[in-house]
Order: C-alpha cells, then sequence, then structure tokens
C-alpha cells in the first residue's frame, strides 16, 4: 500500500480552505473524511476538482440510475483491483 503524506486531522480545521472541503467531503455514517479524500488534504484545489468530478459523474446524468452508476464503480474497481 503507498503511503501518502496528509494534514493530520487535528490540524485540518486550523486551514480554512481545507476545513469548509472537508466539511463537504465527510462520511456522515463515520464522521471521518475518506482516505481517497483525505490524500487530497497538502493540495486543497485538488480535492475540490476530485470532489467535483465525483459528485459530475455519480449525478452526472439522467440516462442512468445512482444504482446503475454504483454497478459501473464497483465494476470498473474490481478490474482495476482497487479495495476501496
Amino acid at each position: 500500500m503507498a503511503w501518502i503524506e496528509i494534514v493530520p486531522d487535528d490540524e485540518w480545521a486550523d486551514n480554512e480552505a481545507l476545513n469548509d472541503l472537508y466539511e463537504g467531503v465527510v462520511d456522515k455514517g463515520h464522521g471521518r473524511v475518506d482516505h481517497i479524500m483525505s490524500i487530497h488534504s497538502l493540495n486543497p484545489r485538488g480535492l475540490a476538482a476530485h470532489d467535483s468530478l465525483y459528485r459530475s459523474a455519480m449525478a452526472g446524468t439522467r440516462n442512468l440510475r445512482k444504482v446503475e452508476r454504483e454497478m459501473i464503480a464497483l465494476v470498473v474497481s474490481l478490474e482495476n483491483r482497487c479495495h476501496y
């Protein structure tokens, strides 16, 4: 597994740009920011771009229902051998 330096949880609240972004991407069920998003903590613009891309991919079409988009994402992750 790769190791990527991130802003520690107890420090990101001090960074206004990061704090605002994290509030939008926090996993409400677990009360934390998922690792896939926190790896962008050193580059808040990258986090904003990732979040925007994800939201567009998961809600940006009327041709597929959300469950169908989630299924496609699952199959792509399996093909890429991505455990996340």
